[in-house]
């Protein structure tokens, strides 16, 4: 189910595990990526135990999966089920949902992503202004998503890329 649909409660510090395409989905991949993930999760479980999860499709880009781990732990195999099904969908739309060497970051309003050594040449050439945003995409807990998962530059992780 979708996070804004679950019981999902912004106190609790839930497991989060980001997705961050490459690009935005088109309406259609939207729709067929919320479809196989509400079957996919209705069903998801950790040696037998079912697992309490949602997902959010955030900045019509990444996919965000938040599972309630006070309730039952997700395994091992239980990531893996699921980056199975992630690696589905990127192979059927090229996502680029485990290109993890991109920088995704927002400018005047607009969700844009760059590779990351054009994204370091961009904001060293001053290419790209000092202002923007940028996206990390490894926060693990709710929590943290909700707080810090878009941050101003100097204050995120790319801060390291300017004076």
């Amino acid at each position: 189910m979708k996070i804004e649909e679950s019981e999902i409660v912004e106190t609790n510090d839930y497991r989060v595990l980001i997705y961050p395409a490459s690009r935005p989905f088109t309406s259609k991949e939207s729709k067929v990526i919320a479809e196989k993930l509400y079957d996919f999760l209705g069903g998801w479980a950790a040696h037998g135990k079912p697992l309490s999860a949602s997902f959010k499709i955030e900045k019509n880009q990444f996919i965000i999966i938040a599972v309630d781990e006070e309730k039952e732990m997700a395994s091992g195999c239980s990531i893996d089920s699921l980056n199975g099904l992630m690696r589905e969908l990127d192979s059927e739309f090229q996502l680029g949902l485990f290109d993890r060497m991109k920088a995704s970051f927002v400018e005047n309003g607009e969700v844009k992503t760059m590779k990351l050594q054009d994204f370091r040449n961009a904001l060293k050439n001053g290419e790209i202004s000092h202002d923007i945003e940028v996206f990390d995409f490894s926060k693990s807990t709710y929590v943290a998503f909700l707080s810090d998962f878009l941050l101003p530059l100097r204050r995120s992780w790319a801060g390291i890329y300017v004076d």
